[in-house]
């Protein structure tokens, strides 16, 4: 995530941020800029300013709107142009199905499912993956369905199928995931996690099935034709193989090659996306022991092709992250072990985003 400031007063403020708590100039996020922008309302006759000039310089004489689930429901900061025809923003658009407004905590939620998927539509259009909402393109687009159990009603579970994203919205409850993360034996349950790894099993499908990706992806990843149904139970009933840690990045990606992958993919972003945060902060290792690992981050990682300075990098980041946590009695922020054959297959997740054909 890269850092942002106020066009006004200059003051850092946040990408969940709606107005600056220096100046108290309204905020909104501007997709297409990848930035947050400061806003000033456009008088109209007297009546509430539903219209809003930006404070950089570029957008003079342009008009915007607040997505009408930042003005109304305050579930969004993102901003669209007044010209254009639709009423949501680019990320809104996306979400076709959202839990009852009516019922219990839902609508907060929603607010942290819809805070959680535009902060991975954030890393993807800093990849230049920006998805086609399903309204534009039924057969290659994408979507998201938020639901929630139904008492004495079939449980929702959290996946994809055909470009349609399902969020079992109690996911967005801390208490809910960290139980589930208990009883699966998980070390790491996140909501924004669910999204990654879900978004790779959409992106399989439009960059590696049916493309020249195939064979490489057989070769480090397996067969994805091996039957998924029983894979999955044979995965559930059995767990892991044993040793999975040394060709597996978690238990779960040794179920199935599409969940291998998802799981990868899921990885390289949470890498990306942390690397990039560390890049925009400036942050730097200077050990006073010359033996102890350094890192100097020079470039973001979006402009590095590099996937081994990557690596590197991201070894010595976890480290110091690891090491501060240990110091204030918290668990590991990052407890994972990335073995060789993970890193071959994160490499070639990098490589497919950056469009290497081999």
């Amino acid at each position: 995530m890269k850092t942002f400031h106020c066009d006004n007063c200059g003051k850092q403020v946040f990408f969940e941020n709606t107005v600056c708590g220096n100046c108290g100039w309204m905020l909104g996020y501007q997709p297409e800029l990848q930035a947050i922008t400061s806003f000033s309302p456009i008088e109209e006759d007297g009546a509430a300013p539903q219209r809003w000039r930006s404070a950089r310089p570029e957008h003079r004489g342009r008009a915007f709107r607040q997505c009408v689930n930042y003005w109304r429901e305050n579930v969004c900061n993102w901003m669209v142009d007044a010209q254009s025809p639709h009423e949501l923003c680019a990320s809104c658009r996306l979400t076709r199905v959202i839990p009852s407004l009516e019922d219990g905590n839902n609508r907060v939620l929603w607010s942290r499912l819809e805070t959680a998927k535009r902060r991975l539509l954030h890393s993807l259009w800093t990849l230049r993956l920006q998805p086609v909402p399903k309204t534009e393109d039924e057969e290659a687009g994408l979507a998201f369905e938020f639901l929630q159990d139904m008492p004495h009603g079939e449980r929702v579970l959290t996946g994809h199928a055909d470009g349609v994203i399902t969020i079992n919205a109690a996911e967005a409850d801390p208490a809910y995931r960290e139980k589930a993360r208990e009883q699966m034996a998980e070390p790491y349950r996140t909501l924004l996690g669910h999204f990654r790894h879900e978004s790779g099993h959409y992106y399989f499908d439009r960059l590696v099935a049916q493309s020249a990706w195939l064979d490489g992806f057989r070769a480090l990843f397996g067969d994805e034709r091996e039957d998924y149904g029983a894979s999955l139970q044979r995965h559930y009933e059995n767990g892991p193989p044993e040793q999975w840690e040394e060709r597996f990045v978690s238990a779960y990606a040794s179920s199935h090659p599409w969940e291998d992958w998802a799981e990868t993919w899921a990885h390289y972003l949470h890498m990306f996306d942390t690397l990039e945060t560390a890049y925009a902060c400036g942050v730097q290792l200077r050990p006073r022991n010359a033996d102890e690992q350094k890192l100097v981050i020079r470039a973001s990682p979006a402009a590095t092709d590099s996937f081994d300075e990557l690596a590197g990098e991201w070894f010595a980041l976890t480290y110091v992250l690891n090491s501060l946590n240990r110091s204030i009695g918290m668990p590991d922020s990052y407890p994972f072990t990335l073995s060789t054959p993970v890193l071959d297959k994160l490499r070639f997740v990098h490589e497919v985003v950056g469009g290497q054909v081999q």
